[in-house]
């Protein structure tokens, strides 16, 4: 059962074949979120312990970070204290003055002027807080106390007043609900952009006016494992939005697709469509910028969690030109439909096209035959270089002294000959590739009468076919070098039909034992 689930999935049923009962497998449950879908982090600060003081040493900013049904109970018990307080301290002057027996003594100056009771000194105290001043109860000159406690009253209700109207008036003013009209699309998709694998998503403005110097981060949270073996749980990556080319600084007057491109320094280059069903990982979006009307600065946040990642996906148009102005239709805001995305990722495409092709791998014949035809253009340089040596007399030490002391009418022709006859076993291993069929087919022949057969051929056709054997590559390049000389007229090769019966005596008979 446990190899079925892991071949076919976590969704894979078992139906047992009575149709009594159904075993299926455990839905997948849904994860906690890092941040959630409206941006509140689900994060919880536990066992403070002594550090709940340094709550109350910002005791405005812990103020105004409450909610509001804690700030409207700590406001009205603030006010409804200081005023109970202050009127207790009137009426205890009152009482111990003696104010109180005599309220109705027109001779008797009392210190504040009818005040007989504790809910006369407490009005007296709102007259004097709110400045409404009705004009029957006032302070007398001499009661020196009641002055002091005067300017006490109106030093603290000033503080109060301060502290407790300028933090309502931070909360009603702070721009989180401006956040609130700021969309971003329920999925996120990841498709081909411009020929690139890129991992997309929508943000949308629903009020008229802008967000100045909007910008918007990326951070991916995932939990890794370093090679040292230290667990990181829920590690922050940044993803690339166009920091480098300013992409990320949002122009925000109609829905714009933000784009990560995919590629080697992304965290999800290994990523494919496969690997995705596997993966656990939440991106978090955070926008920020200036709203036009108040000034201050607003941050909108999301998350997508691997479930809420389309692959194969792209996200539909929502403008169209209207007679005089755009329209955006925000009803399509968070419809996607299906485009043509290869399955595989990034790294798996790029080690696909390392990889060298067939076509452009050089097979064993071909690199045999660029080494014979290398082989050959050497072969034509030693032909070329043994019968320059042999033209300038380079060679000539290297002769017998009797052929050196031959007539100089036929010396240059019979030079080469004996050259050509001298180096024939040493280079014919190099050479005879570079001749044409026929004069390879004499000499693979025995016996002298080839050999001369084989040198008067050779003779006669030049060294053009040999550079033609090479190849048509070297055969306009080497043929201004190879062509010999011309023949004179009156040469002993061509004044007989054998070559042999020109040459002297010795010659000959070297000839004929070898």
């Amino acid at each position: 059962m446990a190899a079925l689930r892991r071949k076919f999935g976590e969704d894979y049923q078992v139906v047992n074949t009575n149709r009594a009962t159904t075993f299926s497998a455990p839905v997948k449950k849904k994860r906690q979120r890092f941040v959630d879908k409206n941006g509140r982090c689900n994060v919880q600060h536990g066992n403070l312990g002594g550090e709940t003081s340094r709550y109350l040493s910002d005791l405005f900013t812990t103020l105004v970070d409450l909610k509001w049904r804690w700030n409207l109970l700590i406001f009205i018990l603030t006010y409804t204290i200081a005023w109970l307080v202050m009127a207790s301290m009137w009426w205890i002057i009152a009482y111990i003055r003696g104010d109180l027996n005599h309220g109705h003594d027109s001779s008797y100056t009392p210190c504040v002027a009818n005040v007989y009771n504790f809910p006369s000194a407490f009005l007296f105290f709102i007259e004097t807080e709110a400045t409404i001043g009705y004009g029957y109860r006032y302070i007398t000159e001499k009661c020196p106390e009641g002055i002091i406690l005067f300017l006490f009253q109106s030093l603290l209700g000033s503080i109060v007043d301060a502290f407790l109207i300028g933090c309502m008036f931070i909360k009603m003013s702070q721009p989180k609900k401006r956040a609130e009209t700021l969309m971003f699309s329920q999925d996120a998709v990841i498709s081909q952009r411009d020929g690139k694998l890129c991992l997309m998503f929508r943000v949308g403005n629903l009020r008229n006016s802008h967000m100045v110097s909007a910008q918007i981060r990326c951070k991916l949270i995932k939990s890794r494992q370093t090679p040292e073996g230290e667990f990181l749980p829920l590690d922050q990556c940044e993803l690339d939005v166009g920091f480098g080319t300013g992409a990320d600084q949002l122009f925000l007057v109609s829905p714009l697709t933000i784009c990560h491109e995919i590629n080697p320094k992304s965290p999800f280059f290994d990523l494919s469509q496969r690997s995705l069903m596997n993966e656990q990982f939440e991106i978090v979006v955070i926008l920020e910028g200036i709203v036009e009307t108040t000034g201050m600065t607003c941050q909108a946040r999301t998350s997508y969690t691997e479930d809420e990642v389309l692959w194969g996906h792209r996200f539909l148009p929502v403008m169209s030109l209207e007679e005089g102005f755009f329209r955006v239709d925000y009803s399509q805001f968070h419809s996607t439909f299906e485009v043509p995305t290869p399955p595989y990722s990034v790294k798996e495409h790029e080690e696909k096209n390392s990889l060298p092709s067939p076509l452009s791998t050089p097979t064993p014949a071909l690199t045999e035959s660029h080494g014979a035809r290398r082989d050959r253009v050497f072969s034509v340089d030693c032909i070329n270089t043994s019968e320059e040596r042999g033209r300038y007399g380079g060679g000539g030490g290297r002769l017998p002294s009797k052929l050196q002391r031959m007539s100089s009418s036929g010396k240059e022709d019979l030079q080469r000959k004996v050259l050509l006859l001298s180096s024939q076993h040493s280079e014919k291993a190099c050479s005879t590739g570079d001749l044409p069929l026929k004069l390879q087919r004499l000499s693979s022949s025995p016996g002298p009468e080839a050999e001369n057969r084989l040198q008067l051929k050779s003779l006669k056709v030049g060294f053009e076919p040999m550079t033609q054997s090479t190849g048509d590559l070297y055969q306009h390049s080497l043929a201004p070098t190879l062509s010999p000389a011309p023949m004179p007229m009156h040469s002993p090769l061509l004044s007989s039909g054998r070559p042999e019966d020109n040459l002297p005596a010795k010659l000959r008979k070297m000839n004929a034992d070898r």
